[in-house]
């Protein structure tokens, strides 16, 4: 008689090697149902003479999408318009990569109104974030200029 063995359900920190699978198998799932291949990776980044970074920008791209993962700009550079830098050169390698809409979100404490000024539409907003805020979800269709 062979024993069954008992599903065991884990709860703790993080865990890479979960992540990795899990990205792996929902990229799988989303190309079959989608036809559209993996997404690729994008990055944007200014560094002062240094070589201290001065801001960057982290983003995704798939199926004709740039989804910005991340965007930051050090405190005493903000001024000099560099998050417009960034976000107008991933806007730009997005279209160089195929991609006609663009989506970000941003806390209510963040930057929601930085991505309204740049041509970002609210469609829509999760509430509950710690302190009263509320994650708001941002789009902008690209166009090709030329």
């Amino acid at each position: 008689m062979t024993a069954v063995q008992k599903p065991v359900l884990a709860v703790g920190d993080g865990d890479a090697d979960l992540t990795a699978r899990l990205e792996n198998e929902l990229d799988d799932f989303n190309e079959a149902a989608t036809g559209h291949a993996p997404h690729g990776e994008l990055s944007v980044k200014v560094t002062d003479e240094d070589g201290e970074l001065i801001g960057g920008l982290t983003a995704w791209t798939w199926g004709g999408l740039c989804g910005i993962e991340l965007l930051w700009v050090r405190g005493s550079s903000r001024a000099d318009g560099w998050g417009a830098k960034l976000l107008r050169a991933a806007e730009a390698e997005a279209v160089r990569r195929g991609c006609d809409r663009v989506m970000v979100s941003s806390y209510t404490f963040q930057a929601p109104g930085f991505y309204r000024r740049h041509g970002y539409a609210e469609v829509g907003r999760v509430p509950g974030v710690p302190g009263g805020h509320a994650d708001v979800y941002l789009f902008k269709s690209l166009t090709v200029r030329p």
